[in-house]
């Protein structure tokens, strides 16, 4: 039998006074702050970054020296053994590999033409993860995605789907979700409406002749048709000759999946002071689409942390926690390796304080947030004036964790965003127009500064920014 408890009124005050006193002394010792000493170094760590060009040269070296790199190719592997020579010439304290297993897709050869008595050639591109083959047929224009998929079952028999839709500008990329839509769904609709291949105006905001690639995908049970993005000149030409009247079309693609392959996220490690065991993760992928040599996307992002993480490194006074950089393998097919990173550290994740992933080019920073909770808010505040200085605004809630590191973060790791100016990002993103010199090397260097200060500050800081094993579903970058 349980006695019964009870508390006179006098003492019953005493007692939830207490407890709320107990509670906010566990709260305020647990806030995360970090020290001025920190603030001072990173403010003199920031002007030593800005007047630095490490970051270009590393990403002139990646460029220059390995070129495309498309996951699972030759020059995927040349990238990897550069990435951990590049490591070890910089200083990193410790240097590794880990492997990561994906299929392997090809392009060898691709050409487009118009058929007919306006016969003329057309500058198209296969996309990654279409098959190999010839399709040859009269093209339907679709306005949109929707208006594809609500073509009825064998309307497109023996037809071409050609998705004639224009993607907007913007500075944050925002334009890129019914783009990149109209890439990955767009096959699988063309096919259950009967089509035999599949075209579309690529994902991206210039005026060039140089088609936009990227993944696509085939829902299962469906036979897959050969799909390819049309540059944007030549997917006004079909439209003008459309409005003439039938249009007929023949490309031949020669490309596809070719067995399994093995690449590596390859990673280095400034080691911190004090508490060597806990991480500030940063990186950026390796990887590349082979049109392009990868400039911006991401060559950037891997040279940038790397000399952000070179530069906390050669500081008078080394944080407490580590500094990790992580170059990604195969980001551009499937987040392979940032999966494969989840996987492998799952249980070390709340050793890893904050992550943030460069991954949408070289433009100037112009914002910054994170996933901190309540009691950590006082350190992003900190973290966020001294980015001030930058050009850099404080937009908590605003974004999401980069695309690598979005796996492990759907496991509880804290991310931060560092949002960077995409206004013509997809002019050059996976086009061959992708390289070096669309990088501004002063724009580079404040995003190297940035990335410095924020990893410096996040790895001193007296106390941790959230991360914790649980699942959540974090917000879209």
């Amino acid at each position: 039998m349980r006695a019964s408890l009870r508390l006179a009124p006098t003492a019953m005050l005493f007692a939830v006074s207490l407890l709320s006193f107990t509670g906010a002394s566990m709260a305020a010792s647990r806030e995360t702050r970090i020290p001025d000493a920190a603030l001072k170094a990173a403010s003199e760590l920031r002007e030593r970054a800005l007047a630095s060009d490490l970051g270009f040269r590393i990403t002139e070296s990646l460029t220059t020296e390995v070129g495309p790199r498309l996951a699972g190719s030759e020059a995927d592997a040349r990238a990897v053994q550069w990435a951990e020579a590049k490591f070890r010439e910089l200083g990193f304290d410790k240097v590794w590999k880990e492997p990561v297993t994906f299929p392997k897709w090809e392009r060898r050869s691709e050409h487009g033409e118009v058929l007919g008595t306006a016969r003329q050639s057309l500058a198209l591109t296969a996309l990654g993860g279409s098959p190999g083959g010839t399709a040859e047929g009269e093209i339907v224009r679709f306005a949109d995605l929707a208006a594809l998929e609500a073509a009825p079952a064998g309307s497109l028999a023996g037809k071409i789907a050609f998705v004639d839709f224009r993607m907007p500008r913007a500075k944050d990329g925002a334009g890129y979700g019914p783009g990149g839509g109209i890439r990955s769904r767009g096959p699988s609709a063309a096919i259950r409406a009967g089509a035999i291949g599949y075209l579309m105006r690529s994902a991206g905001t210039d005026s060039h002749r140089s088609p936009h690639t990227g993944i696509t995908r085939f829902d299962d049970g469906l036979t897959p048709v050969p799909s390819a993005a049309l540059a944007a000149p030549d997917a006004d030409q079909l439209a003008r000759l459309l409005e003439r009247g039938s249009v007929r079309v023949r490309f031949a693609l020669d490309c596809g999946w070719d067995g399994q392959a093995t690449s590596y996220n390859v990673i280095g490690e400034m080691r911190g002071t004090s508490k060597p065991d806990e991480v500030v993760l940063i990186g950026g992928h390796l990887d590349s689409w082979d049109l392009g040599t990868g400039a911006i996307d991401d060559g950037a992002g891997v040279g940038l942390t790397m000399a952000a993480a070179k530069l906390i490194g050669d500081s008078k006074q080394r944080p407490a926690r580590t500094i990790r950089v992580v170059a990604f393998a195969n980001e551009e097919q499937g987040l392979y390796g940032g999966k494969a990173y989840a996987q492998e550290h799952a249980k070390d994740v709340k050793k890893h304080q904050l992550a943030a992933e460069s991954d949408f080019g070289a433009g100037r920073i112009y914002a910054y947030s994170s996933s901190a909770p309540a009691y950590a808010q006082a350190a992003d505040q900190q973290i966020a004036e001294a980015l001030a200085p930058l050009g850099i605004a404080h937009t908590p809630g605003k974004g999401g964790p980069g695309p690598d590191i979005s796996p492990f973060a759907a496991q509880g790791l804290a991310w931060a965003r560092l949002a960077q100016d995409g206004t013509d990002y997809f002019d050059y993103h996976h086009t061959p127009d992708d390289t070096l010199d669309k990088i501004d090397p002063k724009a580079l260097a404040q995003n190297v500064a940035a990335y410095a200060v924020f990893a410096y500050l996040a790895a001193s800081a007296d106390g941790d920014f959230g991360s914790e094993a649980k699942k959540v579903t974090p917000p879209e970058e």
